[in-house]
């Protein structure tokens, strides 16, 4: 009887512990952002990490800590509780009657001064700076409670920031400065990012090296159409208006002023009438003597590197030019090189892929027009030039300057289009050094000197690893190395990815396929393809999923097949793989899409009369347009935030890629998917945000006018005051809501 109770026993518990370890299934909370649970599935990072000059400190809730490059050991530097008590005495030039309440974190802390023990921060209308040698606020000064787009210089100790329409620069026991005129101009705009944010243009003041002057945009809208955008949670729906200048409408004038700090005096750079041109990338010389601002016509074809005396405004010239009959998108500022000021960086992709090209200022150039290595691309070199990296590959970014070595520290794609890899770049040879792991996508933050970097890396097989990382190529400080809390809690579905040739017949496209969980190869199951397709995204990369997002590995729990492929038209493989599709946007990114169906059809597993796809934004433009061009492929589809009509998308990106409605009559047709309401034969659900400043709510309601007359019938979901994209919770209901729609019409 004992023996028998024994093995019952033992039965029981190993059935307990092969029920222990099963895998359990997800939920959208916890692989959406907003989802109760998505923060505790994601691999762990160390947040609060970043430079003080040369030393590595991590900022958190209670405390800054120094870590030693060497071993990773840490030192307590400052405390919270230190901070507080500081604010408690109220000693000058901190009173009392500055009303500062306790810190709750020292997370958002900066540490701005290399040889200063103090950090900087602020706190609702107050800008702070604690010195944690003498453990007393040393600096205080007030912002405006409203205070936006703050712009801090540590070389003067200012802040320039903007408050509605107007810019404002404050420091210590001054009054805050107006720059602006302080009557109101009705429809101009100081100190804030202009041409909605393209051109890499993402803010609108530049602090001149030493601090003598404060560059900023001046951006008048006052001719701009209103565009109105209807709020309809106060009592009575009120009129909240945007100004959109739509492709081949009036758009707004752009100039940029210089404020000198010493005199109060305010000059424009005198760069003629600004109607139909864009000001991009501002640059300061070291010594503040000049400013430089890449310049485009409206057309987007001729870019001109045009430098001003900062001091007058006065234009001195053109340092260099470049032409593209499709398009030239100058994306980054100069940046001079920290040992020789005479020399600078230009970032141009006239070979096809972007690249840096060395400029010096005190040579000049052959004076004559010549060809790009990209059909069709000219320029023309009024100085110097020399190329400092070439190859079909492309420069992400410039994290900076190994200043003894005479190195510049870059981000390229070099090893592969799918990955982010740091290198160091010897300006004088060209010899490149890779740094870190070959493997993956690389984020990074370079020391002052130049000789360190924070490296966050993470690839399809690690989770994540971050890493003290000398620039001299040699193996770092791993501070932290962690795998995917989702493999070891989750049954997770297989993952590929691979490539097929695009329907021109010779292109490689990228593409991920995630098959259902507990696979079955003799079952058919439907698919759906994720789409975006347009220009500057791309949906894989090596790294965590291959860049599948957590619906994805939902839908492939719940039983389908999923496939993304990275069409042409999409980013990181060169300027001629993005603007095959100038002035018909869809057309050869949709053959791609295709391209993909087939593939799915071509497998065993995959009901081929089973197919959705799903895409927001462009993809919601790709989505409806792949339901209504392909009806007999495509069987269900979900649009979020569609393009409908490019004559209703906005100047600066939509004229880049289509020209304007009167030059390109034929393209603008082709794309309008109000022609092809009457096409739609599956089941199709449009889903927008109310108050979409992006692609504006007329792009959908149009369509379903275009719809009702043809007699088709999609269906609509509006998310309410939301804008282009559902965040926190309302994302997983969206999620949710696109789930159900598949569910119920695909399955």
């Amino acid at each position: 009887m004992k023996r028998i109770f024994f093995l019952f026993f033992l039965c029981s518990m190993t059935t307990l512990a092969t029920f222990a370890q099963e895998k359990k299934a997800y939920t959208l909370e916890d692989v959406i952002p907003g989802g109760n649970n998505y923060f505790n599935l994601v691999p762990k990072n160390i947040p609060g990490l970043k430079w003080w000059g040369d030393v590595c400190v991590r900022a958190d809730v209670e405390n800054i800590r120094s870590i030693q490059l060497k071993d990773g050991k840490e030192t307590i530097l400052v405390t919270l509780e230190e901070v507080n008590q500081a604010i408690e005495k109220g000693e000058k030039p901190y009173q009392p009657s500055h009303e500062l309440k306790p810190l709750h974190s020292l997370m958002s802390a900066s540490l701005p001064w290399a040889e200063r023990k103090v950090i900087v921060f602020q706190q609702n209308s107050y800008w702070v700076e604690y010195d944690f040698g003498q453990k007393k606020i040393t600096n205080l000064f007030c912002l405006n409670e409203n205070a936006a787009n703050l712009d801090f210089c540590k070389t003067n100790q200012k802040v320039a920031y903007t408050v509605g329409n107007s810019l404002f620069v404050t420091s210590e026991g001054e009054e805050s400065c107006q720059i602006n005129p302080s009557q109101a101009e009705k429809g101009v705009v100081y100190g804030q990012a202009v041409h909605r944010n393209e051109f890499g243009i993402y803010k609108g003041t530049f602090w001149s090296p030493k601090g003598s002057y404060l560059a900023f945009y001046r951006m008048d809208q006052s001719m701009v159409t209103d565009y109105p955008q209807v709020n309809t949670s106060t009592r009575i729906a009120t009129l909240e208006s945007d100004k959109y200048p739509m492709a081949g409408m009036t758009s707004h004038k752009v100039t940029v002023g210089v404020y000198d700090i010493k005199t109060g005096k305010i000059i424009y750079l005198q760069a003629g009438d600004p109607t139909d041109r864009y000001f991009t990338n501002i640059s300061w010389s070291p010594d503040e003597q000049h400013i430089y601002v890449i310049e485009l016509n409206r057309d987007q074809n001729h870019a001109q590197l045009v430098c001003y005396q900062a001091a007058t405004g006065e234009r001195e010239g053109v340092l260099y030019e470049e032409k593209n009959p499709k398009y030239v998108e100058p994306q980054h500022p100069l940046v001079f090189l920290p040992w020789d000021e005479s020399k600078f960086i230009y970032q141009s992709q006239r070979d096809g892929f972007n690249h840096l090209y060395l400029m010096d200022i005190k040579s000049e150039g052959e004076g004559v027009w010549k060809n790009g290595k990209l059909e069709g691309s000219t320029y023309l070199e009024h100085l110097k030039v020399t190329p400092l990296t070439q190859g079909d590959w492309l420069v992400q970014d410039i994290l900076g300057f190994n200043k003894g070595k005479k190195e510049v520290i870059i981000s390229s794609t070099e090893i592969s289009p799918l990955q982010t890899n740091l290198f160091s770049l010897n300006v004088k040879t060209g010899k490149r050094t890779l740094l870190g792991e070959k493997d993956g996508m690389h984020r990074a933050s370079l020391s002052e000197s130049g000789t360190y970097l924070i490296d966050n890396f993470s690839s399809f097989n690690i989770g994540r690893e971050i890493t003290l990382l000398p620039t001299n190529g040699k193996k770092g400080t791993t501070l932290l190395k962690t795998d995917d809390p989702m493999t070891s809690q989750f049954k997770l579905p297989e993952i590929t990815i691979g490539t097929f040739k695009a329907a021109d017949g010779k292109t490689d496209l990228y593409y991920r396929l995630i098959k259902p969980v507990n696979f079955e190869p003799n079952k058919k199951y439907p698919a759906i393809i994720y789409v975006y397709g347009g220009p500057h995204a791309q949906l894989i990369h090596n790294t965590r999923f291959y860049d599948a997002r957590g619906w994805d590995l939902y839908m492939a729990q719940k039983g389908y097949v999923m496939l993304t492929v990275d069409s042409r038209g999409s980013d990181n493989r060169g300027l001629a793989f993005e603007n095959c599709t100038f002035r018909h946007l869809g057309v050869e990114e949709m053959k791609d899409q295709v391209k993909g169906a087939e593939f799915l059809k071509s497998l065993s597993y995959v009901d081929g009369e089973r197919i959705g796809v799903h895409g927001w934004s462009f993809g919601g433009f790709m989505t409806t347009n792949l339901m209504l061009t392909y009806p007999d492929i495509f069987k269900v589809g979900v649009a979020g935030g569609p393009v409908i009509d490019w004559k209703f998308y906005e100047v600066m990106y939509g004229e880049r890629y289509m020209d304007t409605p009167e030059t390109n009559p034929e393209g603008y047709k082709g794309s309008d998917l109000k022609q092809k309401a009457g096409n739609l034969k599956g089941r199709l659900e449009i889903i927008i945000g109310g108050t979409d400043p992006t692609c504006v709510p007329q792009h959908s309601y149009s369509f379903l006018r275009a719809c009702i007359e043809a007699g088709t019938h999609p269906d609509f979901f509006v998310y309410p005051e939301d804008g282009h994209n559902m965040m926190g919770r309302d994302r997983v209901h969206l999620h949710e809501h696109i789930t159900r729609y598949f569910e119920d019409h695909l399955k």
